[in-house]
């Protein structure tokens, strides 16, 4: 397994529950289609940088995942809100354990 972490600074905060909601209506249903899709979280920081964490099969499929997420930053205008690109890192995956509980933004 293959994650990859983008860490976006300078978020609009005024505008976070806007994104978040867009992340979770558009976002998250398109890349969660892509080959070896694994798991995806969102973090925010509260000082106006929010990360995301992708998992998929191969470090190939988590790339693509990075291309998605700037066409739908262009395509969904949200330049205003993401105004920087983001700060990227991925890799194989060498450790994890996951407890089977999902997270609901509340």
């Amino acid at each position: 397994m293959h994650g990859i972490i983008r860490r976006y600074e300078g978020i609009d905060q005024a505008r976070i529950d806007e994104l978040t909601k867009k992340v979770g209506e558009s976002y998250l249903p398109r890349v969660s289609k892509l080959d070896g899709f694994r798991g995806y979280y969102l973090i925010e920081t509260n000082d106006g940088v929010m990360s995301s964490i992708s998992f998929f099969d191969t470090m190939a499929q988590a790339d693509e995942s990075t291309r998605l997420s700037a066409t739908w930053v262009r395509d969904e205008k949200l330049d205003t809100v993401i105004p920087n690109p983001p700060k990227v890192t991925g890799g194989e995956v060498i450790l994890n354990k996951v407890v089977e509980k999902e997270l609901v933004h509340a």
